[in-house]
């Protein structure tokens, strides 16, 4: 793999990354009504599932993913009802709660399922895949080893634009102090996360 097909391929997903999508909208949403202190098995998730959607692409498996639609239809929709059930849960929240609360056992796991559900219930993600790499390298000539580049090239330039918008979400609640304005918060979370469902369930 060519440094400049690298470079090309990490501008490319920096752009498309960037721009808030139904898994921002749901990271964004969780560090607004919870904090960002139990938000990396969420993200974890996410770029493992982004990694599969990359795998497939590259190895031409698109038949597979299409040969088990029903199995990708499930976790689409087991995505879409826990997000909504999230939604409604920061809808309804307590605002006098304390929000810096450590997660409860067992929601490590809740939130790593959460973000993969969310990440593979979009083939979106993989679509841009087989459309940008062939535009980009010879897919037929991708070895075990190039694979691992852009497997690498790929999570990096994820945990950069993630981790920046944990941040921007972190700072942002930060400034939300009073019951009324973590109200407000958690509404515009719960609208966030809800939108984050349709928009999952649309496609």
């Amino acid at each position: 793999m060519t440094i400049s097909a690298l470079v090309l391929f990490a501008i490319t997903l920096f752009v498309a990354a960037g721009s808030p999508g139904p898994s921002v909208a749901a990271l964004v949403a969780r560090v607004l009504s919870r904090g960002h202190r139990d938000v990396l098995p969420f993200l974890v998730a996410m770029w493992l599932g982004e990694a599969l959607w990359l795998t497939l692409a590259v190895f031409g498996l698109v038949a597979i993913a299409e040969r088990f639609h029903e199995i990708f239809v499930l976790i689409k929709w087991a995505g879409v009802g826990y997000l909504i059930y999230l939604a409604w849960k920061m809808w309804t929240s307590d605002p006098s709660e304390k929000g810096e609360a450590l997660p409860e056992a067992g929601s490590t796991l809740k939130l790593f399922l959460t973000g993969m559900s969310v990440t593979l219930g979009n083939p979106k993600i993989m679509m841009f895949y087989v459309a940008l790499l062939p535009s980009i390298i010879d897919l037929s000539r991708v070895t075990v080893f190039g694979w691992l580049e852009l497997t690498a090239t790929l999570i990096a330039v994820l945990a950069v634009v993630d981790l920046s918008w944990v941040f921007l979400a972190a700072k942002a609640r930060r400034l939300l102090k009073s019951p009324r304005a973590m109200k407000i918060a958690n509404r515009i979370s719960a609208g966030m996360i809800g939108s984050a469902a349709v928009a999952i369930a649309a496609r």
